[in-house]
């Protein structure tokens, strides 16, 4: 007989896809060209190079160059105020880090324990906040490179120049404040004004959550831009209180979106659309900076009187709002509302927030724990620079460096996304050393590579590497002379910084998941439990509640970011915040639910008995203690007592009972349940 024949056994199908915390990370981020800062980073990048090859002196116009590289880095402010924080500050710290890195450059574990030492104090800075976490990374930046490469001039001459090419770019970002003065700060509240339009928008569509992160995101920079400001005008600024009550009229409005949202779900009430029109003719007049007349703002009035008569409590409530900012806006006198409830709150003294930061800063563990860490790394790159007889430079340091910035991203992904923009980039710098001669061709070289860089970074972190790659070596070329052979070197010394982060700052520091983001959530489910129980007491401050309003959407705003960073890292961490995701998006439903019922309360609604509260608060906490317990969520049936009638609190209870069911998937899936 014949042998029979077995079909054959299909070949196993291997996977071509990248992986998704790859691509997450790879994929461009959505955001305007600043055309401003690129034409600024064009002439303050050029111009020095221009001025040093006049003069002949071709390397003290890269080290200003460099200088002002550390200074387009940072011109990342809309308000004029904020460029000279964000700027000139940091360059402080920046001409302190190389005069100490030239004062101990070949000195070989002198060297070592000096740059060790000033990444450790640059770490525990950059805990503090962006701007000191800005000047921390030029502190050891500069250092790393006056330690690595042989500075022209007497020890004082390079920090000189350097700070100069800084203020340079900082001089140009303030050409226009005497014509602009105070125009970011409208434009960013009136941004403001029309992201809650969209808002208004998107109530009862999928799009509302979105739309609520987009509001959250837009006040917290509008209030920080204000309330930055008002921390250094100590009197009454008419137009600085105008702006700080602008925003104060725009809460209302804002906590009544949740009810409108509610209704046109539940109730199939649709907002009309002249509500956010009126919002966004409001928008418009605090952009143009109207003053007011006994007639108001014309346009803003008439949008605000063409509002239809409210039908429910939801629109009752926006109603009174939308006409509240109207009249706010129209007030003759900004000066009159100065005593008005203070929404945010003022902060403190400059002098006495640093005080504060600082004694923060040393006592607490986080900061101690990261700079300890990046001071491991440097040392070890630091080491491997001077001590080990092997051509390697400063650009190990440099690598790890960037890389180690968890305030900027996951450190798995930007040691990954450095290594890919950086070959990317050494390919562009290949180019340009191989083809263009040095002298004044670098000049027109370097203004179209420098606009690069702010255009690219808004798009991600391997962007950024990408562009500023080509810059720093074309200016290192001019100081070392090295030509072509700095190619290949750079992008082993990349590979090798690279790994140093992985291995000694990623892999050998294992942050449990709880202490990185756990915790944070489980705390803003415990503040909401708080919320709750202000939000229908019976003794409540309207302006302490609206102040923990804002403070939690702040919170979950920074939990969000967190996520985003953690999905971008492999499993088991991309994956468990993959599982976890939900429940951010549940708390911030939770969040609207309480206020919608807040506010149809304050518009006719009848307020809820104390045991419901009780309950619901309850759950709350049990889901935060749950949540401080595993890492792993498991699915809660919420019991809630029948209410007696059509309670307000309802749709509160249905999101609270929708968080406290949400599961994770299987171990098999891929989430680890060992904490």
């Amino acid at each position: 007989m014949p042998r029979e024949t077995r079909p054959a056994r299909p070949a196993p199908q291997i996977p071509l896809a990248p992986p998704d915390w790859l691509v997450r990370s790879l994929k461009p981020q959505s955001a305007p060209v600043p055309w401003a800062a690129a034409a600024r980073a064009s002439l303050a990048m050029s111009l020095p190079l221009a001025v040093g090859i006049l003069a002949d002196r071709p390397a003290y116009g890269a080290l200003a160059a460099m200088g002002a590289l550390s200074g387009v880095i940072g011109d990342t402010a809309d308000a004029y105020r904020m460029r000279i924080l964000n700027i000139a500050v940091p360059q402080l710290f920046g001409a302190l880090g190389v005069t100490l890195g030239t004062l101990v450059f070949g000195h070989g574990w002198v060297a070592v324990g000096a740059v060790t030492l000033v990444a450790l104090v640059s770490g525990m800075m950059s805990t503090i906040g962006a701007v000191a976490s800005v000047s921390g990374l030029l502190l050891l930046l500069n250092c790393v490179v006056g330690a690595g490469l042989p500075m022209p001039g007497q020890w004082w001459l390079a920090p000189l120049l350097m700070t100069g090419g800084g203020l340079l770019v900082l001089a140009l970002g303030l050409l226009a404040w005497p014509l602009r003065s105070g125009v970011p700060e409208r434009a960013a509240v009136a941004a403001s004004y029309r992201s809650v339009a969209a808002l208004l928008d998107a109530a009862g569509t999928d799009g509302y959550d979105e739309a609520r992160t987009a509001v959250t995101a837009s006040l917290n920079q509008s209030y920080d831009l204000v309330l930055a400001r008002r921390t250094r005008d100590h009197g009454r600024n008419p137009e600085l209180v105008r702006l700080v009550a602008q925003l104060n009229a725009l809460t209302p409005v804002v906590e009544a979106a949740p009810a409108a949202d509610q209704a046109a779900r539940h109730a199939c009430v649709r907002l009309p659309g002249e509500v956010p029109d009126a919002v966004r003719a409001l928008a418009d007049a605090v952009e143009r900076g109207a003053t007011a007349h006994p007639g108001g703002d014309a346009p803003a009035a008439r949008a605000a009187s063409r509002i239809p008569e409210p039908q429910d409590h939801a629109a009752r409530a926006l109603d009174h709002a939308v006409l509240h900012a109207a009249e706010t806006l129209a007030d003759p006198d900004p000066l009159g509302v100065i005593d008005t409830d203070d929404r945010l709150g003022r902060p403190a003294a400059l002098r006495v927030r640093v005080r504060r930061a600082a004694r923060n800063v040393v006592l607490s563990g986080a900061s101690w724990r990261y700079g300890l860490r990046l001071a491991l790394c440097i040392g070890i790159a630091q080491a491997l620079v001077s001590l080990v007889d092997v051509p390697r430079s400063y650009w190990v340091a440099l690598t790890v460096t960037f890389v180690l910035k968890p305030d900027f991203g996951s450190v798995f992904s930007r040691a990954v996304l450095r290594a890919i923009g950086t070959a990317a980039g050494l390919v562009v710098a290949a180019a340009v050393l191989t083809e263009v001669p040095h002298g004044w061709w670098d000049v027109p070289v370097m203004m179209l590579l420098a606009p690069l860089i702010p255009a690219l970074t808004t798009r991600g972190y391997g962007y950024q590497t990408a562009a500023i790659t080509p810059v720093i070596l074309l200016l290192s070329d001019l100081l070392n002379h090295q030509g072509l052979g700095l190619v290949v070197p750079r992008l082993v010394d990349s590979l090798i910084g690279c790994g140093i982060a992985l291995v000694a700052g990623y892999l050998l520091w294992p942050e449990s998941w709880g202490t990185r983001i756990g915790d944070r959530l489980a705390d803003a489910v415990a503040d909401t439990a708080r919320y709750v129980e202000c939000a229908f007491g019976a003794d409540g401050d309207p302006a302490a509640r609206a102040r923990m309003r804002r403070g939690l959407y702040r919170d979950l705003s920074v939990i969000r970011s967190e996520f985003q960073r953690a999905l971008t890292e492999p499993p088991p961490t991309g994956t468990r915040a993959a599982a976890w995701w939900p429940l951010v998006v549940a708390v911030e439903r939770i969040l609207d639910a309480t206020t919608a019922a807040r506010v149809r309360i304050r518009h006719g609604a009848d307020a809820p008995a104390p045991a419901e509260v009780a309950e619901v608060a309850h759950e709350l906490a049990e889901l935060s203690q749950g949540l401080r317990a595993s890492d792993t969520l498991e699915e809660v049936r919420a019991t809630f007592t029948p209410p007696a009638g059509n309670s307000v609190l309802e749709p509160l209870r249905q999101e609270v009972a929708a968080a406290r069911a949400i599961a994770s998937p299987a171990p098999a899936r891929g989430v680890g349940t060992a904490r």
